[in-house]
């Protein structure tokens, strides 16, 4: 037993896994694939447009489709540029000259035979047609005097039998190199049933068991191996087509040239009229394969009539890949690819990228990160936007953590009361860990492995569970963020929706007793959740509303009257438009003073209510410089005028440093240490 344990293990072999995915290979990471599509939405794509982008582009590490697509193209054009379609006619010419060469030495050589036979044969050889086909015409009945001028002859007639079974049958060319009568005879047979075996299908009456039979007798000659007739028929069509996509791209001698010479193929006619036979029986019964196709092929390498026919299935599959890669028909769905197809066509890696492009749609699609809203389009689910968050405020973190006095955000609120609520354990935590939680995800765990060890509870990173505290102060927050035209239009869209939407991570993360009011004004002012921002299209109607920001912030602040207000205004321009006792949106460019004068009113209705102010600057107008710094002053606030790229990093570190304020704390210059350059005011 030991031995044949031995035999056994000598035996095995190991190779790629081929039935389905690999079940061992990791899975794929979306969290870059989540970066920037929420990126993409940010800037106003809709998540289905900027998943796709995604996949077009690919990753730092993954090919994209549009990779993908240009090798395609690329090897096409390859194909087109490389080859031309006379490798066949010039194969007989070459087997001609040498044949009609070797006679004449022949001719010249034998002294024993009779003047004028020679003079006849020298004669008929000197006249031969220009054109092959009619010279291999002529020379039929010739009696050659050279044996290796007529071998090279009858190498012409196999050779040109060999080349149409090629085009159907593709390797039939190397199969019945030196064929014999009985082989020529065992095709003539397969192609006198294949045909019966058609048309029996095409008018109902085929059955499985004939193809069974059929396959039983003939299945030599068809290496795909075919399970039924509509198999065999789909194999054949496509090559057919092929072939004849590369008739119709010849030119009008060549074809002509070709059809005079077929005739003569294995020296009878009968191969001709059984493939024509069989071409008409695939037309009818598969049409939708491109039959009237026809492609430029001026290289210099000449192809025979089956290599062109495998070159011309070649462009073919590299055209379907092209429109499966392009995904931009209704309905289009990774899943479409052929990664057979592709490997073939570009190799084992290019499948392997868009096998991992088709595992990331399938986990945006599965994972929770996007659904399907009740208008049919993709949207971003909460666990994505908080993915999302969670990312932007690393980002936060990691810019804050440059600064002189910055402190990681991961730890804002860690020291003060504790919130009741519980969060997993991540590196750097100071926490106190939740005991029973920890030792309950343990438990959990541990059960849905199967069960205890009977060794105690194993806790491991993942079970464990901090308690999560925050600053005594509560914070009523209300982040006012410019929508106007003049955003959209300088690039400051997106870093608005990023800021928004780390500060709203933040507070719902660590500070979940502060309450959070997001409102966009343009025109007019909004209150808006953070989906919406978020997903929020490019405003381009022209105002700056920043008067009816003020009157729903103030509203948002009496809401909560034992909460310590803390009003952040992100903006690019003076206010342009204010809201009248109507209701109606009053807007003028320049700013009309009452327009002007209803914002100072509301902010000064902000201070009475103890609002701590916050402006951050955007741009470098220096009309807009006055009135915020103005505004400020009078606000008893803070100017601010960070770069795009510190946006977010400055929103957070003042709402941040509000809230220290207000629990008798330093200022947001303790967060930044006062860097010269970035405040301003």
């Amino acid at each position: 037993m030991a031995r044949a344990n031995r035999r056994l293990t000598r035996a095995s072999r190991y190779g790629k896994y081929v039935d389905g995915p690999d079940p061992l290979a990791p899975p794929v990471d979306l969290s870059e694939a989540l970066d920037q599509i929420g990126e993409d939405v940010m800037a106003g794509y809709s998540p289905e447009l900027a998943m796709r982008e995604f996949l077009r582009r690919g990753g730092r590490d993954q090919a994209g489709l549009d990779d993908l697509a240009r090798r395609v193209q690329e090897k096409r054009r390859e194909l087109a540029q490389k080859h031309n379609l006379d490798g066949t006619l010039q194969e007989i010419k070459e087997l001609l000259d040498r044949a009609v060469l070797s006679e004449r030495k022949q001719l010249a050589r034998d002294v024993e035979m009779d003047d004028a036979d020679r003079t006849l044969a020298e004669m008929q050889l000197d006249n031969l047609s220009p054109s092959p086909a009619a010279a291999v015409s002529e020379l039929n009945g010739y009696e050659w005097q050279s044996s290796e001028a007529r071998a090279d002859f009858e190498k012409i007639k196999d050779l040109l039998g060999r080349e149409m079974l090629d085009q159907r049958f593709a390797g039939m060319k190397d199969a019945l190199e030196s064929a014999t009568d009985e082989d020529r005879a065992a095709i003539n047979e397969m192609l006198d049933d294949l045909n019966s075996l058609l048309e029996k299908h095409r008018s109902g009456e085929g059955t499985q068991e004939q193809f069974d039979e059929f396959m039983a007798k003939h299945g030599e000659f068809f290496p795909e191996n075919p399970q039924t007739v509509d198999e065999l028929l789909d194999a054949l069509a496509q090559r057919s087509a092929a072939a004849q996509r590369m008739r119709n791209s010849m030119t009008a001698e060549q074809r002509a040239e070709l059809d005079a010479l077929a005739q003569q193929a294995f020296g009878s006619p009968e191969l001709m009229q059984s493939l024509a036979q069989l071409d008409g029986n695939l037309q009818a019964m598969r049409p939708g394969e491109d039959w009237g196709g026809s492609e430029r092929m001026d290289g210099e390498e000449g192809l025979g009539l089956g290599d062109g026919t495998g070159v011309f299935q070649d462009i073919a599959d590299l055209d379907d890949l092209a429109e499966q890669l392009a995904q931009s028909y209704d309905g289009s769905r990774m899943d479409d690819l052929d990664l057979d197809k592709l490997s073939r066509q570009l190799g084992d890696e290019a499948a392997v990228d868009a096998r991992t492009l088709q595992q990331l749609e399938k986990a945006l699609r599965d994972s929770g990160t996007l659904k399907r809203g009740s208008d049919g389009q993709l949207k971003l689910t909460p666990k994505a936007m908080r993915q999302l968050g969670k990312a932007l405020l690393r980002d936060v973190a990691d810019k804050m953590s440059g600064r002189q006095g910055a402190r990681d955000v991961r730890q804002s609120g860690a020291a003060g009361e504790r919130s009741g609520a519980t969060r997993e354990w991540a590196f750097g935590d100071t926490e106190p860990w939740d005991v029973t939680r920890t030792i309950t995800n343990a438990l959990t765990r541990t059960a849905g492995e199967g069960g205890a060890t009977g060794h105690g509870v194993r806790i491991e990173i993942g079970d464990v569970e901090v308690q999560e505290t925050e600053a005594r102060t509560q914070a009523c927050v209300a982040l006012l963020v410019d929508t106007s035209f003049s955003m959209a239009m300088d690039g400051r869209w997106v870093p608005m929706k990023r800021t928004a939407l780390a500060l709203h991570t933040l507070i719902k993360s660590r500070f979940r007793g502060d309450d959070l009011q997001l409102i966009a004004f343009g025109r007019h002012a909004e209150v808006m959740d953070i989906e919406q921002l978020t997903g929020l299209d490019a405003m381009y109607a022209k105002g700056t509303n920043l008067h009816h920001a003020l009157l729903l912030a103030n509203r948002h602040f009496r809401k909560h009257p034992n909460a310590q207000p803390v009003l952040l205004i992100v903006t690019d321009g003076e206010p342009t438009s204010h809201l009248e006792s109507s209701g109606e949106v009053y807007f003028e460019y320049p700013p009309h003073p009452l327009t002007i004068a209803y914002a100072v009113r509301e902010l000064d209705n902000a201070t009475r209510l103890g609002a701590q102010t916050t402006f951050f600057r955007l741009g470098e107008d220096p009309g807009l410089a006055r009135f915020i710094q103005s505004m400020a002053q009078r606000a008893g606030g803070t100017v601010v005028a960070p770069e795009l790229d510190d946006l977010g990093a400055a929103v957070v570190g003042s709402y941040l440093g509000s809230r220290r304020r207000g629990g008798g704390g330093g200022g947001p210059g303790d967060m930044f240490g006062g860097r010269r350059g970035f405040w301003a005011g």
